[in-house]
């Protein structure tokens, strides 16, 4: 059963991707606050995590505490969802193959059920990490509860929060694109193989002889070298258009929160109903764009043309 089988496989796969992530994530994380130690923050939504804990070369940040949270949670619903599989789904499991199903035929329709059956465990679990991990941002307390001092007018400001929206975080956004990357690239030599890859950025295109082929050759191998500065450039315009979306809508809460004290708790309201959209367009964003870069260096073999 098509249903059941994606449902077992985005619940397998899950634990993985999660897991290379965060795992990336904390590397990253630890690196940006041995080179940053020492900067003084802005006023407003930190830019940078703030160390929870640190264990040696080791730190844990507010932001990889949600997205173990959220990781976690998933992982779990998942294991729920698909422990005993029923021929009629009903409750979570019928959710859950409901969300799988809708996302496999979603991108069988754009990228082609070959390219599908190869990743859709990884765009399907980027794109509902990348959600809940923007919503969990949202819930009332994140980023307003945690270490802090009073004011002279006896106000508290939280200066160290204990939970902080992770794609706020540049280091989570960096380590998922970075992971797409890789796979991109395996992805890449497995449908070409080295050199069919190397004619894919290089080899000129169309037929033609003689010195326009000469010609051609010379023309698409420097094009070439700008479709390889274009393939570097797509993991980092991934991690920040992520990051800076999320940032800037923690950034508009923060600053309607503080506007006018006295209605803080009403003049969010419509911007939290406007980050629940930018979360979802922002996961959905995310994953049509890295299964669409897989899709245009494996065309040839795994097309849309394909799909039936």
């Amino acid at each position: 059963m098509l249903v059941t089988a994606v449902a077992y496989k985005m619940r397998n796969r899950c634990l993985l991707i999660s897991i290379l992530a965060l795992a990336s994530s904390a590397m990253l994380a630890t690196s940006t606050f041995a080179a940053e130690e020492g900067t003084t923050e802005h006023a407003g939504v930190s830019l940078k995590p703030q160390m929870l804990v640190q264990l040696g070369g080791f730190g844990i940040t507010n932001s990889m505490l949600v997205t173990w949270l959220v990781a976690g949670s998933i992982i779990v619903f998942s294991q729920i969802a698909t422990r005993r599989v029923k021929a009629i789904p009903s409750g979570i499991q019928n959710f859950w193959e409901w969300l799988g199903e809708g996302l496999h035929n979603f991108l069988e329709n754009i990228i082609g059920r070959d390219l599908v059956k190869k990743g859709f465990w990884f765009f399907a679990t980027v794109f509902i990490f990348i959600l809940f991990v923007n919503w969990f941002g949202l819930i009332p307390g994140i980023g307003t509860i945690g270490w802090g001092h009073y004011d002279g007018s006896g106000n508290f400001h939280v200066d160290r929060p204990l939970l902080r929206g992770g794609n706020a975080d540049l280091n989570m956004t960096t380590a998922m694109s970075a992971i797409f990357f890789v796979m991109w690239f395996v992805w890449a030599i497995q449908a070409n193989g080295v050199g069919g890859f190397l004619k894919h950025l290089f080899g000129p295109k169309g037929e033609t002889t003689g010195v326009v082929k000469i010609l051609m050759v010379v023309i698409f191998f420097a094009v070439g070298w700008l479709e390889v500065i274009s393939i570097l450039f797509r993991p980092i315009a991934l991690s920040f258009r992520l990051f800076g979306n999320i940032y800037a809508g923690e950034s508009i809460l923060e600053a309607m929160s503080t506007m006018v004290p006295w209605l803080s708790p009403i003049l969010p309201i419509p911007f939290y109903f406007l980050e629940v959209l930018v979360g979802f367009v922002q996961a959905l964003v995310f994953m049509l764009l890295t299964a669409v870069f897989t899709m245009l260096i494996a065309e040839h073999q795994e097309g849309p043309e394909h799909a039936h």
